[in-house]
């Protein structure tokens, strides 16, 4: 009994970070899958002690904790969405893939070790991100600056233009010109834009036929 209270606990502790971020694997998610890898753990361990006691017998009881590794996979297929040419949900997926890693070990009675092991994902999880977004997400902006006829390029016409490049489009400003008015003056902010897919929406917009200047600035 202790033991699934305490898997439930420290799969509380990983679901609760997913969960304040509003993915679909959650709190309950968590938790569920921690307290279930660590009955399946106790029942490997325990459940065949009778049956081992018997003549001829031979029984491997690891391998049933064997399989939630491999189990656990079709929940974190769940968790993965494809949005145009963006994979979203990795991260939560190896979450519930260490959630049950935790609650394998503490069935098993690694106390320790599933602690440390929560403690090592949560800084992971809800510290490095704030260093990722600061110094690497930064370096991977990009901005650009058009001049385009006045009225004639809105959000949704820049979105028909980049096609799948349009999810890497992180702000989109646009303000009169202060040389023409009868020219708009359009920023465009890219976010996680590789080399490649850098010049291909440049090609692209530098290409409209509403694009009188184009300029690429630098976003840091």
């Amino acid at each position: 009994m202790s033991r699934l209270v305490m898997a439930a606990a420290l799969g509380s502790v990983i679901g609760f970070e997913r969960e304040r971020l509003s993915w679909a694997a959650g709190l309950r998610t968590h938790m569920l899958v921690c307290v279930g890898s660590a009955l399946i753990m106790i029942v490997s361990a325990y459940g065949f002690e009778e049956v081992l006691k018997s003549d001829h017998v031979v029984l491997d009881p690891s391998r049933i904790a064997a399989q939630v590794v491999s189990g656990i996979g079709f929940l974190g297929a769940g968790s993965i969405l494809l949005r145009g040419e963006i994979v979203r949900g990795l991260t939560t997926a190896a979450s519930l893939w260490s959630v049950a890693a935790i609650g394998l070990a503490v069935g098993g009675g690694l106390y320790t070790a599933s602690i440390a092991a929560t403690a090592i994902i949560l800084i992971i999880l809800a510290g490095i991100k704030p260093l990722e977004r600061r110094f690497i997400s930064v370096k991977q902006r990009r901005q650009l600056t058009m001049l385009v006829d006045r009225g004639s390029l809105s959000f949704h016409a820049l979105h028909e233009a980049l096609g799948p490049g349009s999810v890497r489009v992180k702000q989109f400003v646009v303000q009169q010109s202060d040389d023409s008015p009868e020219l708009d003056e359009v920023r465009v902010e890219l976010s996680r834009a590789s080399s490649t897919e850098y010049q291909a929406i440049c090609d692209r917009l530098r290409h409209l036929e509403v694009v009188r200047e184009f300029r690429e600035d630098d976003a840091s």
